[in-house]
């Protein structure tokens, strides 16, 4: 069954609506796509690594996406795609990639050069219904996909040592569900999980092997440092 992203007209998205049946809908749809979840050894490590970022208009009518592909060998981003759709999803926590998944997918459709994975700035498993957006699209697409987010959603964690490399067990009660991982000495560290097609060993070398020098992963870093510039030019016409 494939993900249904539609949703009522956003201009019905008053503060008093009620979401109840749409909630209802794409709870099932994460359930489903989490049903088809598989976890997985990506070996060997992929050379070609996509990245994905989003961010919202200056008005919040529009969702700009863009996908990157880094070359982990030779450490530089070797294609840049975007993408933008008018936001048709309300705003409703855990259901973010109803929001932004589309305009994510049209981006990653839009890469010509070959990738043996994706980084999503967003959760994979480490979500409620263990499918965040790493997740839904990784299934959506059949691709492998690495959940790299800058902060908790769910769990519960001990800080790791101040090293780099440095990781520990984020938790949801007696279930693990990412690993807290220290990409650079000294910073704040990432929150890793399974998207799609990866075990936990093989996302977090992924991500290691992508931060030759920041701490978030080059193809994330770039995705994220493009959609802004496009943020701002948009914002900067309007004006």
């Amino acid at each position: 069954m494939a993900p249904d992203f539609n949703s009522p007209p956003l201009h019905h998205a008053t503060a008093g609506h009620d979401w109840s049946a749409l909630i209802r809908q794409w709870t099932a749809t994460q359930l489903e796509l989490r049903s088809r979840l598989i976890v997985a050894p990506l070996d060997p490590l992929p050379r070609f690594v996509a990245g994905v970022d989003a961010a919202y208009s200056e008005g919040a009518n529009r969702v700009f996406a863009v996908a990157v592909v880094y070359d982990q060998e030779a450490q530089r981003i070797i294609e840049v795609v975007h993408a933008d759709r008018p936001i048709e999803a309300p705003y409703i926590p855990t259901f973010l990639s109803f929001r932004e998944g589309p305009a994510v997918l049209d981006a990653i459709g839009k890469l010509r050069h070959p990738f043996g994975a994706v980084l999503f700035d967003g959760q994979g498993i480490a979500h409620p219904r263990r499918c965040g957006l790493a997740s839904h699209i990784a299934v959506t697409l059949d691709v492998p996909g690495v959940g790299v987010a800058k902060t908790k959603l769910i769990g519960t964690f001990d800080p790791p040592d101040a090293k780099a490399g440095s990781a520990s067990p984020l938790m949801d009660s007696d279930e693990q569900i990412g690993l807290v991982l220290r990409t650079r000495d000294n910073t704040n560290p990432l929150f890793i999980s399974v998207g799609h097609r990866v075990d936990l060993d093989s996302a977090t070398a992924l991500v290691l092997a992508c931060c030759p020098r920041y701490r978030i992963p080059e193809p994330t870093r770039q995705a994220d440092i493009e959609v802004e510039r496009i943020k701002r030019n948009s914002a900067s016409e309007k004006a």
